[in-house]
């Protein structure tokens, strides 16, 4: 039974342990339990945590943005390069087969302009390429036809010597700078004496054009010239081509001494036949400086 002072709504929730909804739509909440609220005099006291600053220094750093404070590195900046018009002419140091190859020449070339005409004659005839000597003693009279200077030392092919031997020689070193002129002073000598005793023996030339006076650095110098050009920019490397190939072709057309001039356009694509194997001796050489 209910109680006297018990409201109906207190006794109806009792008997049936759900809320009762009250007029108006409004729920009636229970009460709940409420946490005493820790303050100062009821809270636990908590031990401090040990400083583990130290330990920090082990732990690898996480990613994110850092300011990085290193060494400044200077860059080089390359100087510009300036002219140098003393690189052009052989030196004993920078060019030791080129400039001891012009000292021979230039002292041959000296003999050749005091001596006894007679002695440069007769030393001349001993050195000459043609088809008697080649047949007699190739190897001799190819090395000693190659230290005189046709002309003297105010011929056109001087003057390339100094220059063309000089940039080669600074490119790709000496001793294939001497595998280049050697190559076209031998090949062109034997491209153009051979056809000559051929000639002779079928009897289309006299037995004197056996004897043909045949000297000089021209073949050299030519292909020396056309290996060169295979190293230069595209800008530099036609017109020395053209400039060179126009003066032979004159020189042919002049028909003044036919063999020597076919032997010189021989050689200058001798040379220029020698391009792929001059650029890998240049990669080389720059390689290894």
């Amino acid at each position: 039974m209910r109680g006297c002072c018990e409201s109906p709504l207190a006794w109806r929730r009792s008997q049936t342990g759900t809320p009762v909804v009250a007029k108006g739509g409004a729920q009636r909440k229970e009460r709940r339990n409420v946490e005493p609220i820790a303050t100062a005099d009821n809270e636990p006291s908590v031990a401090p945590l040990p400083d583990v600053s130290e330990l920090l220094d082990g732990m690898p750093r996480q990613r994110g943005a850092a300011t990085v404070v290193g060494r400044t590195v200077q860059v080089p900046v390359p100087a510009a390069r300036t002219l140098r018009p003393w690189r052009l002419l052989p030196t004993p140091t920078g060019t030791p087969f080129t400039f001891a190859y012009a000292a021979v020449l230039a002292l041959t070339s000296l003999f050749a302009t005091y001596a006894a005409p007679s002695l440069v004659v007769t030393l001349y005839q001993a050195s000459s390429t043609d088809v008697a000597h080649l047949v007699q003693t190739p190897v001799l009279v190819l090395l000693a036809s190659a230290l005189w200077i046709a002309g003297g030392v105010a011929s056109p092919y001087a003057i390339c010597f100094l220059l063309v031997l000089t940039a080669l020689e600074r490119r790709i070193g000496g001793a294939r700078t001497a595998v280049v002129f050697l190559l076209g002073h031998v090949l062109a000598t034997l491209a153009t004496e051979v056809p000559v005793g051929l000639a002779v023996l079928v009897g289309h030339l006299p037995d004197s054009s056996l004897h043909r006076l045949d000297y000089g650095i021209s073949f050299g110098v030519a292909a020396s010239v056309g290996a060169l050009a295979g190293l230069l920019t595209p800008w530099l490397r036609w017109p020395v081509l053209v400039l060179f190939g126009s003066m032979l072709v004159e020189d042919l057309i002049e028909f003044t001494d036919p063999m020597t001039n076919w032997g010189h356009l021989i050689s200058l694509a001798i040379g220029i036949a020698t391009w792929p194997m001059i650029r890998r001796w240049y990669r080389t050489a720059m390689a290894t400086a």
